[in-house]
């Protein structure tokens, strides 16, 4: 596997995002169009992001429900606007076998109305509030356009669904969770997020608020990598969901839902992956560690197998015939945090070799000391990978106090141009059509510095816009 099979990133970034994800044997393709089959390693990578999730989501009372893929086609119009926002999307089953259904089904895109049926069954009093239920699952959106992790007709995700007494505590969920989301995406996978409220021409359909979370690619576009939603109770109230209070009267509840997807190991790629191929943060690494034997060194292998055993520290071994030349070049393709290199000639001098897959920085150390100093590049991996990702994030960030700046800004640099908007629609629909960016999302706890940018009337809020995937 030689590296300059990966087209380079600044030459054609699409292309060299589709070269790692077949180079780092992370998807292949299939005669299902649209969807990709995830292979081993990328799969492994999601299998670590679910895991800790899941901890997470557990940590806070969630439990794990599994809901019908099938959504009949009156159950998901009982409510018309988020009806509305999938319809394109909709794939439908007409027959089952040869015979016709009497009524065609939806292959779910998403499970609000499967979950708001189940709620209206089983909540009956105060004491049923509130619930906290967690999905994993796949969905179905026909995505015209389809590219591996980002957009596919099939999506492995989860989705997290809540019922509450009162619009505090459901206001207060939605917030919780987009904070775990938060959390998650900047401590395990070293992305730096901007946060804030989707404007109600982006939100989610049927949703009263939309918080979001936009990651910043290499090449300046965002990708929208988590959101969590405040329903209030209009979704309850229109599938007749009721509960009776202590002061024995009946109420409707207040829902939320939040959720995030395979979409994030994209944004690892594309914000973490160089030339060479993919780089994993160590935390959600599947394997911390590529330990390649040079020569015989079974005994010492077998020692240091032992060793990473011991402190829980992850690890593959390539004992392929491969020429140590490619098994290394592969290990970069794959974006193992650390490669150790077992040579023969650094054994008898007591020696190993340790390459950082963020730096390439070659470290010899000593045998004895190779699993303290292991674990000791493993924080300063995932440190530095926030820190880099960040550092360009910021540098791709500008300001806009006119909208001749804004089309300035928007033809000449990639990346998010903050800019005063006085919150009309009309405002932000004349940006996308001259410019083709699209709101992100408000900007909160900013001083509004002067009238909105497109129309020049007072402002009232702050907003990021940007290109998007």
């Amino acid at each position: 596997m030689e590296v300059k099979e990966i087209t380079n990133r600044d030459v054609d970034f699409a292309q060299w995002y589709t070269d790692v994800c077949k180079k780092a044997d992370l998807v292949d393709y299939s005669s299902v169009k649209g969807s990709m089959i995830i292979r081993p390693l990328g799969y492994a990578i999601w299998e670590s992001m679910q895991s800790v999730l899941d901890k997470m989501f557990k940590e806070t009372g969630h439990e794990n429900v599994q809901m019908p893929m099938f959504i009949p086609e009156s159950l998901l119009n009982v409510e018309k606007e988020h009806v509305k926002g999938f319809a394109p999307e909709v794939a439908w089953v007409t027959h089952g076998g040869s015979e016709k259904l009497e009524e065609k089904m939806c292959v779910r895109p998403t499970s609000e109305v499967l979950f708001c049926e189940h709620y209206k069954k089983i909540i009956k009093t105060y004491r049923d509030l509130p619930k906290l239920y967690n999905q994993w699952c796949t969905i179905v959106r026909w995505e015209k356009t389809t590219r591996p992790f980002l957009r596919s007709r099939e999506i492995l995700w989860q989705e997290g669904h809540t019922m509450h007494q009162t619009k505090e505590e459901a206001m207060s969920e939605t917030l919780r969770m987009f904070n775990i989301y938060k959390r998650f995406q900047e401590e395990y996978l070293a992305l730096p997020v901007i946060t804030g409220k989707k404007t109600d021409k982006e939100k989610f359909a049927g949703a009263e608020v939309t918080y979001t979370l936009e990651a910043m690619m290499y090449d300046g576009y965002a990708l929208q990598n988590g959101t969590s939603h405040y329903f209030g109770n209009h979704f309850a109230d229109v599938f007749g969901i009721r509960y009776t209070d202590k002061d024995n009267t009946l109420k409707v509840p207040y829902q939320t839902s939040w959720g995030v997807s395979t979409r994030m190991i994209g944004a690892l790629i594309m914000t973490h992956g160089d030339d060479r191929g993919l780089v994993l943060p160590p935390k959600i690494a599947p394997y911390k560690v590529i330990i390649i034997p040079i020569g015989d060194v079974s005994e010492k292998l077998e020692e240091l197998v032992k060793s990473l055993k011991n402190v829980g520290i992850t690890f593959k071994i390539d004992d392929s015939n491969k020429t140590p030349g490619f098994k290394f070049a592969e290990a970069e393709v794959k974006g193992y945090p650390i490669r150790i290199e077992l040579g023969k000639r650094d054994l008898e001098n007591g020696n190993v070799t340790l390459v950082r897959r963020d730096t390439l920085e070659k470290i010899v150390v000593n045998f004895a000391d190779v699993t303290n100093k292991i674990l000791e590049l493993l924080d300063l991996i995932q440190k530095n990978m926030f820190d880099k990702a960040k550092e360009r994030r910021d540098s791709m960030i500008y300001e806009a106090n006119t909208y001749e700046k804004l089309k300035e800004i928007a033809t000449t640099k990639p990346g998010f141009i903050k800019i005063n908007w006085c919150g009309d629609m009309a405002c932000e629909d004349k940006i996308k059509e001259d410019t083709t960016l699209k709101s992100r999302c408000l900007i909160e706890n900013e001083e509004i510095t002067g009238p909105c940018v497109v129309c020049g009337k007072k402002a009232t809020t702050r907003l990021y816009i940007g290109r998007q995937y």
